[in-house]
């Protein structure tokens, strides 16, 4: 943000996932990539064939934590960081039975081979805008650009997952997962709050065009009310 401001840089590209909620108004997100595989995944050792759950499962998502303990009960986790190959290098050398990861991240990595399992996004709802890479600049620059660069279909969804994260209280690090499909003219939508510790999800249908309405109906199911 600063070298956008002090006119070093013209362009910022970033995961979505892991952009605050709210921006500066001086520094819009302007243009947002065609989404890549949203889903998350479970990596093994180099050599693994099955998950060994005498070792703790490297995760240091509260959203993907929470949803696993309903798949994986057994299982103990343990936080994990680093880059994507600091982070295979500590599962190859025996501190963790597995590793979950955005599938996005590894196969733009060109890693998709150690991929072991891939969960549905109705098995673990992934983070808001998880796949897409949104493109930041100043405000009124560079539109002729943008606009050719913006994927309708990736903006669609990745507005109306932050619009949702962002009325269950969550930023990026919250434990809170939103994810949108879209088939044709419909529209799924997909909810999960952790927050207060206690799992709820959700999820409505309807047509695209009426995104901020599914919004508004399935943060009311998935919303704390006293």
């Amino acid at each position: 943000d600063k070298a956008l401001l002090e006119r070093r840089s013209d362009l910022s590209v970033h995961s979505l996932k892991d952009m605050p909620m709210e921006v500066p108004e001086e520094l819009p997100i302007v243009a947002f990539s065609k989404r890549e595989d949203p889903r998350d995944v479970l990596v093994l050792p180099e050599g693994a064939d099955n998950l060994d759950l005498s070792k703790p499962i490297g995760c240091s998502s509260q959203r993907r934590i929470l949803q696993l303990q309903q798949m994986y009960p057994e299982a103990t986790f343990k936080s994990i960081r680093g880059n994507v190959l600091t982070r295979l290098n500590k599962l190859d050398g025996g501190e963790y039975s597995g590793l979950i990861l955005a599938a996005a991240g590894l196969k733009r990595l060109g890693l998709e081979n150690r991929i072991y399992r891939y969960f549905e996004p109705d098995e673990i709802i992934p983070a808001a805008g998880q796949g897409i890479l949104a493109i930041q600049t100043r405000a009124g620059e560079y539109a002729d650009l943008l606009a050719r660069l913006n994927s309708p279909d990736g903006a669609l969804c990745a507005k109306t997952e932050r619009q949702l994260a962002s009325l269950l209280g969550g930023d990026c690090s919250a434990p809170v997962g939103c994810h949108a499909q879209l088939h044709g003219t419909d529209m799924t939508l997909y909810g999960f709050s952790g927050i207060g510790g206690v799992p709820r999800y959700g999820s409505v249908q309807g047509n695209r065009n009426d995104a901020d309405l599914l919004v508004q109906q399935l943060a009311s199911k998935l919303t704390i009310t006293e």
